[in-house]
Protein backbone atom coordinates (compact mmCIF):
# COMPACT_ATOMS: atom_id res chain seq x y z
CA UNK A 1 0.00 0.00 0.00
CA UNK A 2 1.96 2.99 -1.24
CA UNK A 3 0.56 6.40 -2.11
CA UNK A 4 1.62 9.98 -2.51
CA UNK A 5 -0.55 11.45 0.25
CA UNK A 6 0.34 10.92 3.90
CA UNK A 7 -1.68 8.57 6.05
CA UNK A 8 -4.16 9.96 8.53
CA UNK A 9 -3.57 9.68 12.26
CA UNK A 10 -6.45 7.20 12.40
CA UNK A 11 -4.92 4.98 9.70
CA UNK A 12 -1.57 5.02 11.49
CA UNK A 13 -3.20 4.32 14.86
CA UNK A 14 -5.38 1.53 13.47
CA UNK A 15 -2.33 -0.15 11.94
CA UNK A 16 -0.46 0.09 15.22
CA UNK A 17 -3.38 -1.48 17.08
CA UNK A 18 -3.48 -4.27 14.48
CA UNK A 19 0.21 -5.03 15.09
CA UNK A 20 -0.31 -4.94 18.85
CA UNK A 21 -3.25 -7.37 18.64
CA UNK A 22 -1.13 -9.72 16.53
CA UNK A 23 1.64 -9.52 19.14
CA UNK A 24 -0.79 -10.23 21.98
CA UNK A 25 -2.39 -13.20 20.22
CA UNK A 26 1.02 -14.65 19.36
CA UNK A 27 1.96 -14.38 23.05
CA UNK A 28 -1.11 -16.21 24.36
CA UNK A 29 -3.45 -13.35 25.19
CA UNK A 30 -7.19 -13.41 24.64
CA UNK A 31 -8.54 -10.14 23.25
CA UNK A 32 -11.59 -9.10 25.30
CA UNK A 33 -12.33 -5.70 23.77
CA UNK A 34 -10.93 -3.18 21.34
CA UNK A 35 -11.54 0.57 21.56
CA UNK A 36 -13.63 0.40 24.73
CA UNK A 37 -15.09 3.89 25.10
CA UNK A 38 -16.74 5.93 27.80
CA UNK A 39 -17.42 9.66 27.78
CA UNK A 40 -14.30 10.25 29.88
CA UNK A 41 -11.84 8.01 28.05
CA UNK A 42 -10.95 5.10 25.82
CA UNK A 43 -8.85 1.97 26.15
CA UNK A 44 -7.31 0.71 22.93
CA UNK A 45 -7.14 -2.98 23.81
CA UNK A 46 -8.30 -5.05 26.76
CA UNK A 47 -6.70 -8.48 26.88
CA UNK A 48 -6.34 -11.37 29.30
CA UNK A 49 -3.64 -13.95 29.90
CA UNK A 50 -3.14 -16.24 32.86
CA UNK A 51 -6.02 -14.58 34.75
CA UNK A 52 -4.53 -11.07 34.45
CA UNK A 53 -6.50 -8.39 32.61
CA UNK A 54 -4.29 -5.95 30.72
CA UNK A 55 -5.52 -2.51 29.72
CA UNK A 56 -3.30 -1.63 26.78
CA UNK A 57 -2.59 1.84 25.42
CA UNK A 58 -1.07 1.66 21.94
CA UNK A 59 1.19 4.49 20.79
CA UNK A 60 2.07 4.34 17.10
CA UNK A 61 4.56 6.54 15.32
CA UNK A 62 5.40 6.59 11.61
CA UNK A 63 9.00 7.63 12.02
CA UNK A 64 11.73 7.27 14.60
CA UNK A 65 10.67 9.87 17.14
CA UNK A 66 12.94 12.10 19.19
CA UNK A 67 11.07 10.93 22.30
CA UNK A 68 9.77 7.50 23.14
CA UNK A 69 6.08 6.87 22.31
CA UNK A 70 5.28 5.82 25.89
CA UNK A 71 6.17 9.35 27.00
CA UNK A 72 2.91 10.50 25.39
CA UNK A 73 1.05 8.60 28.12
CA UNK A 74 1.32 11.30 30.75
CA UNK A 75 -0.40 11.58 34.11
CA UNK A 76 -3.70 12.97 32.76
CA UNK A 77 -3.91 10.25 30.08
CA UNK A 78 -3.13 7.62 32.70
CA UNK A 79 -5.93 8.92 34.93
CA UNK A 80 -8.44 8.73 32.05
CA UNK A 81 -7.34 5.17 31.28
CA UNK A 82 -7.64 4.18 34.95
CA UNK A 83 -11.12 5.71 35.21
CA UNK A 84 -12.21 3.93 32.02
CA UNK A 85 -10.73 0.64 33.27
CA UNK A 86 -12.71 0.98 36.50
CA UNK A 87 -15.89 1.47 34.46
CA UNK A 88 -15.07 -1.63 32.41
CA UNK A 89 -14.47 -3.74 35.52
CA UNK A 90 -17.85 -2.67 36.96
CA UNK A 91 -19.76 -3.00 33.68
CA UNK A 92 -18.48 -6.53 33.00
CA UNK A 93 -18.29 -7.59 36.68
CA UNK A 94 -14.61 -8.50 36.34
CA UNK A 95 -12.76 -9.63 39.46
CA UNK A 96 -9.17 -10.17 38.42
CA UNK A 97 -5.71 -8.77 38.87
CA UNK A 98 -5.27 -5.89 36.42
CA UNK A 99 -2.37 -3.97 35.00
CA UNK A 100 -1.78 -1.07 32.64
CA UNK A 101 0.49 -1.77 29.68
CA UNK A 102 1.77 0.41 26.84
CA UNK A 103 2.61 -0.90 23.38
CA UNK A 104 4.98 1.25 21.33
CA UNK A 105 4.73 0.66 17.60
CA UNK A 106 6.95 2.23 14.93
CA UNK A 107 5.79 1.83 11.32
CA UNK A 108 7.29 2.80 7.97
CA UNK A 109 5.85 6.16 6.89
CA UNK A 110 5.38 5.08 3.27
CA UNK A 111 3.98 1.57 3.68
CA UNK A 112 2.87 1.37 7.34
CA UNK A 113 4.84 -1.87 7.59
CA UNK A 114 5.99 -2.71 11.10
CA UNK A 115 9.51 -1.53 11.92
CA UNK A 116 9.56 -2.00 15.69
CA UNK A 117 7.21 -3.06 18.50
CA UNK A 118 8.05 -2.66 22.19
CA UNK A 119 5.53 -3.97 24.75
CA UNK A 120 5.80 -2.52 28.26
CA UNK A 121 4.03 -4.51 30.98
CA UNK A 122 2.88 -2.54 34.03
CA UNK A 123 3.88 0.75 32.43
CA UNK A 124 1.98 2.67 35.12
CA UNK A 125 -0.13 2.00 38.21
CA UNK A 126 -3.25 3.36 39.88
CA UNK A 127 -2.43 6.28 42.17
Amino acid sequence: MNRDIPYTKKEIGDRGEFYCVQYLLKNGYEILHRNYRKSFGEIDIIARRDGVVSFVEVKTRHHHPMTQPWEAVGYRKQQRIIQTAQAYLIEYDVHAFCRFDVCEVIVDSKTLNLLHLHYIKSAFECR
